[in-house]
């Protein structure tokens, strides 16, 4: 058995664009940062970025171009897919991409407006984005010190 998820967590870099299929399926695409803290060699902190492409289609990819921006949090579980072509060049051409099965909004506090609600699942009862009855995780602590993998008991 073969296994191709990806699931990550970060924020818009770009607002999300809205197509449609020549069968009439709506389908957005985004982009999405992600980043991590590490210590070097040295023991210096050190940050990087990582770019994601995020491609959603359907109902979802309505509600995240309705309700998503620059900036908003998003949590996208999908597959890797990487497709190719030949760009005007000549030259052949390749993308790697989400194809999201789930996106889930992030917090509002820290996404530019975003609802934190699951757009993944249920039907036509869409709440309006300003219903932040569902928490959201706005009130989560995080660590101010980085993890150390050794005190992890498992």
């Amino acid at each position: 058995m073969y296994i191709n998820k990806a699931m990550i967590f970060g924020n818009l870099t770009r607002d999300p664009e809205l197509r449609a299929l020549p069968s009439g399926m709506n389908v957005v695409n985004f982009s999405v940062a992600t980043n991590r803290t590490y210590k070097d060699r040295d023991g210096k902190k050190q940050e990087q970025a990582d770019f994601h492409n995020v491609v959603v289609f359907g109902r979802q990819a309505d509600t995240v171009n309705q309700y998503l921006k620059k900036g908003s949090s998003v949590f996208v579980e999908g597959r890797m897919q990487t497709r190719s072509w030949e760009g005007k060049d000549g030259e052949k051409k390749y993308r790697t991409e989400i194809v999201a099965d789930r996106v889930q909004f992030g917090p509002r506090g820290s996404g530019g407006g975003a609802r934190s609600s699951d757009s993944g699942q249920g039907g036509d009862d869409q709440t309006p984005p300003d219903d932040t009855s569902s928490g959201g995780g706005a009130g989560i602590e995080y660590p101010k010190d980085d993890i150390n993998p050794d005190d992890i008991p498992f």
